[in-house]
């Protein structure tokens, strides 16, 4: 199950190499539309295998709960339905089997969770043409520039951000640092306290310092994983942002916060647009 990217995360692959621009060519045409359908057939494939996995079932479950606004118990955090999600560095799932299964497990998700696909926003700067084309075939919407997670909220959005870097999390949450905005992200993603234990904590709260602020009043739940998909679902947990939690840090945690620029991070584990002069 393993890529040839094993488990690096964007950042920490070498950049994906520019494409060359070729004249049309009509074999060449028919090789990227050969391409796009594999690639759209491998997806299928394997959201058909993830459909009788226990694990699937189990996140199925457990997210309807929390995240279903017509369910029993559903949390108080959505007033209403989720309609928007967000995927960021997904990787190569041509030819990465782990991709193609959160791939695939993201589209289930959407269809259980009842968002439409055309509103499930895509990117990762290492997605070849064909990839591009393949999502689009499934209805995703795939970006063309790097946000480099620095999106703003304004309606409830589910972010889909399987093993991405640390600094992609802290860019969110900075776009969107209001009491007001944070409690309308859902994640599913890497654990923040994960994420913590694996560093030291001077450097958590100097180079990531929204991670650092916020984990202490995050709500966090755990995702199951199976011993088959350990190295495409490790670590993974749903964290919303409680209101009533949110509203106990201090009032000056919240004014005018300051861009993060990450000057003492040597590997940061996301791939950056470049900065024109």
């Amino acid at each position: 199950m393993a890529c040839n990217d094993d488990w690096q995360v964007a950042g920490r692959r070498k950049g994906a190499a520019r494409r060359r621009q070729h004249p049309s060519n009509p074999n060449l045409d028919s090789h990227h539309v050969s391409d796009c359908k594999l690639d759209k057939q491998k997806i299928i494939n394997a959201m058909n295998e993830l459909r009788g996995e226990n694990l699937w079932m189990e996140w199925r479950d457990l997210l309807s709960e929390r995240l279903l606004s017509n369910a029993s118990g559903s949390s108080e955090l959505i007033k209403t339905s989720l309609q928007y999600c967000v995927c960021y560095g997904l990787g190569n799932f041509a030819s990465c089997v782990s991709a193609r299964y959160q791939l695939a497990m993201l589209l289930l998700l959407l269809e259980t969770l009842q968002i439409p696909v055309g509103s499930c926003s895509v990117y990762d700067p290492v997605f070849s043409a064909s990839e591009c084309d393949a999502l689009k075939e499934l209805g995703f919407t795939v970006l063309t520039e790097n946000e480099e997670g620095k999106r703003p909220v304004y309606q409830p959005t589910l972010f889909y951000l399987m093993h991405c870097g640390k600094a992609l999390y802290n860019n969110l949450l900075w776009r969107n640092w209001m009491p007001q905005t944070l409690q309308k992200i859902i994640i599913i993603g890497n654990s923040f306290h994960g994420i913590q234990e694996r560093m030291l904590q001077r450097e958590f709260e100097r180079d990531y310092s929204f991670l650092s602020n916020v984990i202490s009043v995050c709500d966090e739940m755990s995702l199951p994983c199976s011993p088959r998909f350990l190295d495409v679902f490790n670590d993974t947990a749903l964290i919303q942002f409680p209101p009533e939690n949110l509203n106990k840090l201090p009032e000056t945690m919240w004014i005018e916060p300051s861009e993060p620029l990450y000057q003492h991070c040597q590997d940061l584990e996301i791939i950056q647009t470049e900065k024109r002069s």
